[in-house]
């Protein structure tokens, strides 16, 4: 008797493999129509205009990480993991995970062509922001419906090809897990263990940090911000010994007005006060851009300028075991419940905000 086949594509947003790669990845950025919302006639003459501009600062950002992003390389290495955890989740299948980056390779469509040569049986789509957003979660999965031709009278047929006749698959997606229990203890974990080897200093203050987004995309309905505080409060139950601590936001960009505290805000202010800083990116489960440069380079610079006794960063989950089982949990989940979820089943989006499921936004 054959094993079922089931491919799970790990969603992130993709970084410039080298040099020259940068330009065209801020340009793919910046013409997403979830990153800037405009008819595409004006999208893209903008995102031509600030990948040209913001391309100098950028490489000399990537050139402190050796020339390109890691993030593709700390994926793969997500994914064999998973593949391993999943070996033993699910006896009886065969289990491949697939890469697709939102901006840069490998592309939704060539995931898409990849999985469709796996011919499997099942699809779990998996994005790797733990917190979903109508910027980066909804932007993955919309991309990967546009790759496909669906049948409107059937959830579970897709067709990777125009070309050739609709295969019966069942797919579903993750929609967030901000309280997964292996992501919660794998980021309690290494705080824990960053403030240890700081020697544990006092008094001090964790500032769980996030990635921000403009304050209009919050008021439209994206739970993002309501996730990650909720991820935040989840590990900070964990972790009696560090009872201060503070959400805050990073990366802000354009004159627009953003959720807050800003990170940098946060940074100067608990310096000023003399605390030590444990910052932990609970938003981010792998290293890119925003944590080996925003973090390690320009806040730990700002911290130590404003008198702060010690600041220590505390690594992204990657391929900790916790975090890994977890992932492979909620496959498990999406497979046993035949619909989409949000795994760990503790979260619930607040009233007021945009449930994706209720909206129709995942597959």
């Amino acid at each position: 008797m054959s094993r079922r086949r089931v491919a799970v594509v790990l969603f992130n947003l993709g970084g410039p493999d080298g040099p020259d790669a940068v330009r065209p990845f801020l340009f793919n950025l910046f013409n997403d129509p979830a990153i800037i919302r405009l008819p595409w006639f004006l999208r893209r003459p903008l995102a031509a205009l600030i990948s040209s501009r913001r391309e100098a600062a950028a490489k000399a950002n990537y050139a402190l990480m050796g020339g390109a992003s890691p993030l593709l390389p700390e994926t793969h290495k997500q994914a064999a993991a998973l593949e391993v955890a999943l070996v033993e989740q699910l006896p009886g299948h065969v289990a491949r995970c697939f890469v697709a980056m939102r901006h840069w390779h490998p592309l939704t469509g060539e995931a898409a062509r990849d999985v469709s040569a796996f011919q499997p049986e099942e699809v779990v789509l998996l994005p790797l922001y733990p917190q979903y957003s109508t910027t980066t979660t909804a932007s993955s999965l919309k991309a990967w419906r546009k790759t496909h031709a669906w049948n409107p009278l059937r959830k579970d047929a897709w067709n990777a090809s125009y070309w050739n006749p609709p295969v019966p698959r069942r797919t579903r997606a993750v929609c967030c897990y901000p309280v997964e229990a292996g992501f919660v203890k794998a980021y309690a974990d290494g705080i824990q263990a960053a403030w240890e080897a700081a020697g544990s200093p006092s008094p001090v203050r964790l500032l769980f940090s996030a990635h921000g987004l403009p304050e209009s995309v919050i008021k439209a309905g994206d739970p993002y911000q309501a996730q990650v505080e909720a991820t935040a409060a989840a590990i900070a139950e964990r972790l009696p010994g560090l009872p201060d601590w503070q959400v805050s936001y990073q990366s802000r960009v354009g004159p627009m007005k953003w959720i807050g505290p800003s990170t940098d805000a946060a940074t100067i202010q608990a310096s000023r006060e003399g605390l030590s800083l444990v910052v932990a990116p609970i938003a981010f489960v792998s290293e890119h851009i925003e944590t080996l440069v925003e973090l390690d380079h320009e806040y730990a610079a700002l911290a130590v300028e404003n008198g702060c006794p010690s600041y220590t960063r505390v690594p992204t989950p990657t391929t900790v075991p916790d975090f890994i089982t977890g992932l492979a949990r909620s496959v498990v989940q999406a497979l046993k419940q035949g619909e989409d979820i949000c795994a760990g089943s503790a979260w619930t989006c607040p009233d007021g905000f945009t449930c994706p499921r209720r909206k129709g936004e995942l597959p």
